[in-house]
């Protein structure tokens, strides 16, 4: 029998916001719970236990079923987000999926390695920088680009909020120099759910998004990929979309 899957909301398609797959048409199913508690995440409710009781436990058929209903039955991208859905038995899900001819990406701040990562399309390493508040382990953050072998495409994602995590995201790239790095600025404002888009800064995140390319050009550092995060742009931090 198929582990049950712990979901915060399943929703789309919409497009993909951020990282190497933006403006993508895309179904999310995003996952309850995390082992990280970062400073600024705009996803609280599929982070805090306070939230638990909006989550549900579902099949990998039962998740795999609402996707197909919400695609149409035309496969596209399915994104599993969080939280952290590295968490969460997900190895049977992209299994269904992919026999049906759905492509699966993922996105984890790389604090735990699962077998089935080499089994995604896209699998988007988000590494916490120091205004997160989030320290990260750069053992268990290898064995997840270990875990991701040569066949999945293995990118790296960071947000940018000032010089310090600007400095941190340059060394995640030294890192990892053969993997893809896309940088983002970070979003500040308060994750309460529900809110609307007037309540973005939209000001001061496109104000960080200049200074960063200004940074990146400045620094001739041609190989990363500053992009903003695109839903937030246009829909703030509404959940669901």
């Amino acid at each position: 029998m198929s582990e049950l899957i712990r979901v915060n909301e399943i929703f789309g398609p919409t497009i993909q916001g951020e990282g190497i797959l933006i403006g993508q048409p895309t179904v999310f199913v995003r996952t309850g719970g995390c082992d990280y508690r970062c400073s600024w995440c705009d996803t609280l409710h599929a982070v805090d236990s306070s939230y638990r009781d909006e989550w549900r436990t579902m099949t990998p058929e039962a998740v795999m079923m609402q996707v197909e209903i919400l695609s149409g039955g035309k496969p596209l991208t399915v994104s599993l987000s969080g939280g952290n859905p590295a968490i969460q038995p997900l190895g049977s899900l992209i299994d269904l999926g992919r026999r049906e001819g759905y492509r699966f990406a993922l996105e984890t701040q790389g604090s735990l390695a699962r077998d089935w990562f080499s089994r995604l399309d896209v699998l988007s390493l988000s590494p916490k920088p120091p205004s997160s508040g989030m320290v990260t382990d750069w053992q268990k953050f290898a064995e997840c680009v270990d875990a991701a072998g040569p066949e999945t495409q293995t990118v790296l994602k960071v947000a940018v909020f000032d010089e310090i995590d600007y400095a941190y995201a340059r060394n995640v790239a030294a890192r990892y120099p053969r993997l893809g790095c896309y940088l983002q600025p970070g979003n500040h404002t308060p994750p309460e759910a529900g809110v609307s888009d007037s309540a973005i800064d939209l000001a001061s995140i496109l104000e960080r998004m200049r200074w960063l390319v200004d940074k990146v050009t400045t620094d001739r550092w041609y190989a990363a990929t500053v992009l903003p995060q695109l839903h937030t742009m246009l829909w703030g931090n509404l959940r669901g979309v």
